[in-house]
This record gives structure tokens, sequence and C-alpha cells, in this order.
């Protein structure tokens, strides 16, 4: 039980913390090659643009290429095998090893070109019957879960307002949902707005077209 409740926040402070020591790090190594640049030359001075931040600026736009670069990198033959490699080695690692599978798993669910998770926007009658609210499929085959209900069961993630990072999830009955036209990202807005930001309905050519280009492209 104890190591349970270690990796799960292990998984939150962890990814956290990477990212804000990469940053501090990024930050000051930007710092120290503006610092050996002839003051004339330094970018504020040939841009014209003098403002305290133009530093972090920069860090988040080498971020940004670094991050291009690396996808660009391991999407081809020499960079598969040195993921391959590299996950090998975090793999003897034992809690680095769930943290990693655990976060790779759940990487891989949600951004799934393929997959079924966060593609559709469902209704649902929640907390109660005749009160509804929004949810995104993230499952649709919780085998236990039917073959002990007896009947066909959704697996919806429920995001908390105006923080849809946070939620829960819900094993719906399949016949108890309704799917919803508003692709995920007009039902984000809705939900970090408070419900004050709502798609356009009836749905026009132009919500149809953003609808189509939202849609994963199956192979």
């Amino acid at each position: 039980m104890l190591r349970r409740y270690l990796i799960a926040g292990l998984l939150i402070w962890l990814p956290l913390g990477v990212t804000l020591l990469v940053f501090k790090l990024l930050v000051g190594l930007v710092e120290q090659l503006i610092a050996v640049i002839p003051a004339q030359y330094h970018p504020e001075v040939l841009l014209g643009i003098e403002t305290p931040y133009f530093n972090v600026i920069l860090t988040l736009t080498a971020m940004f290429v670094v991050m291009v670069l690396t996808g660009l990198v391991v999407t081809n033959l020499f960079g598969r095998k040195l993921v391959k490699l590299w996950e090998s080695l975090l793999g003897r690692i034992p809690v680095v090893r769930s943290i990693y599978q655990s976060a790779k798993q759940i990487a891989e669910t949600v951004f799934s070109s393929t997959g079924k998770s966060f593609r559709k926007v469902l209704l649902i009658e929640y907390p109660r019957k005749g009160l509804y609210t929004l949810a995104f499929q993230t499952g649709s085959s919780a085998g236990e879960v039917q073959a002990k209900t007896g009947e066909e069961v959704t697996t919806v993630f429920v995001p908390t307002t105006p923080n849809p990072t946070s939620g829960f999830i819900i094993l719906v009955p399949t016949k108890d949902v309704i799917e919803l036209e508003m692709n995920v990202d007009e039902a984000l807005k809705m939900v970090i707005s408070l419900g004050m930001v709502e798609p356009q309905w009836p749905r026009d050519a132009k919500s149809l077209e953003n609808d189509d280009q939202s849609k994963p492209d199956v192979a």
C-alpha cells in the first residue's frame, strides 16, 4: 500500500521537478552564453527588445526546438534503437522502472492517433439522474466489470473545472451515454471557462471542418 502511494506521489512530482530543473539549467546556460557575447551583439540590442524576461523567452524557444529535434531523431531507425537502449537501462532500476512505464503507458493511451481515448466527448447523468456533465471516453472494454454487472459499460473521465487535468473516472452503462458532436478542444474550453465559452450550435460548416481536422488520421 505504501509503495503504491509512493509511486502515485512520484508520478505527480517527478515530472514537474524534472521540468523545473531542466528549465532552470537552460535559463542558466542561456545567461552564461549571453554573458560572453559583447554587449553590442546581445539579442536585446540587435532585435531592439528590452525585457527582463528575454532570457526566459529564449529558453522556452530553445526547449521547443529541442523537443522538435528530439522527436525528429527518435522517429527514425537509429533513434528508435537509442530509445530501446534507454528504456532497457531504466527498466533495471526498480522504482524508476515503475514510474517510467506508468507515465509512458498513460502518454501512449492519451496521445495515440489510433486509440479511442479522449477522441469522443460524452454527456452523462451525474451526480444524479436529471443532472448532466461533460465527460471524455477513455475506454470501452472493462471486462471484469462488464462480466460482474451483466451489462456493457464505457469508461469515462469526468474533468473538474477550471482545471481539467484533475478529475475522476466513472464506468457508465453504454446505453446511458450520449455522444456529442463537439470536439475535445471545444469541450475543454467549455470546462476551463466554467461553461462561459460554449461551442456553436447548430453546427456550421466551419465547425464541421474543425471537427474533421481534429480527428486522427488512421492509415
